[in-house]
């Protein structure tokens, strides 16, 4: 009986990202930047909506990136992360982006890699 009312942790995520996509769109001159954690990474895509399409990506899971970091998922690597999908974006001369958490909370690594992007010269 209670257990119909309690709402699982799938359906509260749903909840919030449906809530946080509302609001935001991002376009070709201004993408929107969405943030996933999984357990053992960090992934991040820069996505114009008007057309569905990835326009750069940067993930902790890249040779390269794993060459020159032990730890994954640690503020540090979220910060270097944030500077190397800044650096892809402005290769294709993208200023302005719109930062989309997901349904992580904007503390933490993800603050962490929001503010490294804002170091890199990205406007949000």
């Amino acid at each position: 009986m209670l257990k119909d009312k309690v709402k699982t942790k799938e359906e509260t995520k749903v909840r919030i990202r449906r809530r946080i996509r509302r609001k935001l769109r991002g376009s070709a001159e201004r993408p929107r930047v969405y943030v996933f954690k999984s357990n053992r990474y960090i992934y991040t895509q820069a996505i114009n909506d008007e057309n569905g399409t990835v326009l750069a990506a940067a993930s902790t899971l890249e040779k390269d990136f794993k060459a020159d970091h032990k730890n994954y998922k640690n503020i540090g690597s979220c910060e270097k992360l944030g500077a190397l999908l800044a650096q892809r974006l402005k290769e294709k001369k993208i200023e302005q982006i719109v930062f989309d958490r997901g349904v992580y909370p904007y503390h933490g690594r993800i603050k962490a890699l929001a503010e490294a992007m804002r170091k890199s010269g990205l406007a949000f």
